[in-house]
């Protein structure tokens, strides 16, 4: 027993009798003493039911219930195409609609649970570990901020200074042309005070002459001296007259005529709130191999391997889309939106319904694939540049520039393959690092490929061939059986491949490990020259363009 506390008998309880169980019923999910468990086998309902010994039962940490909630009935079933178990009640009212429903019992049957388990703890480790490294972060980025605040103090003071050491300058500047100025007129007035002191010095010489003149002298002699004094008093008159006329006889005053910029600069100085804005700058951080992971790529059900003969392709409806225009690429986004590129360049979005929701002032693009919840990237192949943009803000946050020519793009584990030419794929980090060279000889240009993991899958349509190769840059399986143009590509969870063949209408699946092939839909009730296929995000479901953007087909993924 898994615990010291022993198991009730669960008929027993319900009737406030207290009764030691000694079998338990993975079906009821509860245990049974003796007498209940006489009744348990014979009753028809639970006749078949699985028990064992209480002694080997270990108790879940959660209970699993295995009757519905909403329609109390046992769990039978299982939807392939929502990936969930259902009872009758289920099927009727919420899946009617749904292919590829299953007896739970087949599935659980055919379903290795340790292999599952395996998985499972994998995810869970990866997760942790990237939880972890996300806490690690954030510490990182604490003390990183905490820098950042003394470093914006800094440049605020460095600031300042900036300017009182300009003023400062601007102040010693005008002081020392005051002082230049007052000496110059300080020293024209004293030169012009010694100047008149020196005149009254003479004046009262000529009057201390004036009152010298006597009568007693000859009459010719008092008149030629008077004259003489009457001469020199004419001088200094003439002097006090051309005072007037010089500048050092004025009044003085210094003044400051300033600066009318300076006006200005208070001006918008006073109008001035701050001394700059805070900004808080999130960079995109991608996903690091999460299951959850954007690609291309859906689940068709729990298990170890998807046999492709099992699998069924079926046509739900086909909506109009009327482009008007060839379809370069498309992708189904994480919340069942589309983005369509088309040959003239333009980028456009569409709602889950196939209505146009807006076209994006992007243009000359190739090939789109999804990074983020907001963010895609694009090829320009004239550019030689892989542009990164945000659909919410519509601005273009990065780009990357390369060597070459680029086209097919695909987006995996936290990094990029995109196609050069005919031949390279380069496999690229978030920042534009090469991470991996893989040289490859196609006759066509790589306008299709799909990153996955390792691996990177592309289609030579001049070739008539779809290849695998790993980021070594070794050649892993090639094949051609049944294709005549293939084009757009994408994957299911399992690795398996499938491919829109262009000229001949039909749509392959090929097995992840290139061995097998299979068609899934022919030109008898498919689209027209396919030429993109995608799933929806962790769906069996996905859509098919034809080549003209005429309309999208919708299409369900079943296993028999």
């Amino acid at each position: 027993m898994a615990s010291s506390k022993p198991i009730q008998c669960g008929p027993c309880q319900e009737g406030k009798v207290k009764t030691k169980a000694d079998i338990w019923c993975n079906n009821c999910d509860e245990g049974l003493c003796s007498t209940c468990s006489g009744h348990h086998k014979r009753s028809k309902l639970s006749r078949h039911h699985k028990t064992i010994d209480i002694n080997i039962h270990k108790p879940s940490i959660h209970a699993i219930k295995t009757v519905c909630d909403k329609h109390y009935q046992q769990l039978n079933l299982y939807c392939t195409g929502h990936l969930m178990p259902c009872c009758d009640g289920c099927i009727s009212t919420s899946h009617s609609k749904c292919t590829g429903i299953k007896s739970l019992a087949d599935v659980v049957e055919k379903t290795k649970i340790e292999k599952l388990k395996e998985s499972l703890d994998t995810d869970i480790r990866s997760t942790l570990d990237i939880l972890n490294k996300m806490v690690k972060n954030k510490s990182g980025n604490i003390k990183r901020e905490e820098q950042q605040y003394e470093s914006i103090k800094e440049t605020i003071a460095i600031f300042r200074e900036k300017i009182n050491n300009h003023l400062d300058h601007l102040e010693d500047k005008l002081c020392h042309e005051i002082d230049t100025i007052l000496n110059q007129e300080k020293s024209k007035m004293s030169n012009l005070t010694t100047e008149i002191e020196e005149k009254k010095g003479k004046l009262n010489n000529i009057k201390d002459q004036l009152n010298a003149v006597t009568t007693k002298s000859s009459k010719l002699h008092s008149f030629l001296e008077v004259h003489q004094i009457e001469q020199q008093v004419h001088q200094c008159q003439r002097f006090v007259v051309d005072l007037e006329d010089d500048g050092r006889a004025k009044q003085l005053e210094i003044k400051l005529k300033q600066n009318e910029e300076i006006d200005e600069i208070l001006c918008k100085l006073e109008s001035l709130e701050s001394l700059g804005e805070v900004i808080v700058d999130k960079i995109e951080i991608a996903e690091e191999n999460r299951g959850t992971s954007v690609r291309r790529g859906a689940q068709v059900e729990s298990g170890e391997q998807s046999n492709i003969n099992d699998m069924n392709m079926n046509i739900e409806t086909k909506i109009v889309i009327n482009m008007k225009n060839t379809i370069r690429d498309m992708i189904c986004l994480m919340d069942g939106r589309f983005i369509i590129s088309l040959y003239t360049g333009k980028v456009n979005l569409l709602n889950p319904d196939g209505k146009l929701e807006k076209q994006f002032t992007i243009s000359g693009t190739k090939s789109v694939t999804q990074i983020n919840q907001d963010t895609i990237a694009i090829t320009y192949p004239n550019e030689r540049t892989i542009k990164m943009f945000n659909m919410e803000k519509e601005t273009i946050t990065k780009v990357i520039k390369l060597d070459k020519p680029c086209y097919g793009l695909s987006f995996s584990n936290n990094s990029f393959a995109v196609g050069l030419d005919k031949n390279e794929i380069l496999i690229i980090d978030l920042a534009g690092n090469t991470l991996k060279s893989i040289p490859v000889q196609s006759e066509s240009t790589l306008e299709f490929l799909v990153h996955r993991n390792d691996r990177v899958i592309y289609s030579d349509y001049e070739d008539a061939t779809v290849y695998c190769v790993d980021e070594s840059g070794t050649h892993i399986w090639k094949n051609k059986k049944d294709l005549s143009f293939p084009a757009g590509l994408c994957t299911d969870s399992y690795g398996n491949i499938f491919v829109a063949d262009y000229t001949s209408n039909r749509i392959i699946v090929i097995s992840k490990d290139g061995k097998d092939s299979k068609e899934l839909i022919n030109e008898k009730d498919g689209p027209k020259n396919p030429r993109c296929i995608c799933f929806k995000h962790n769906e069996s479901s996905g859509f098919i363009s034809d080549g003209l953007g005429t309309y999208l087909t919708k299409f369900n993924l079943s296993c028999r």
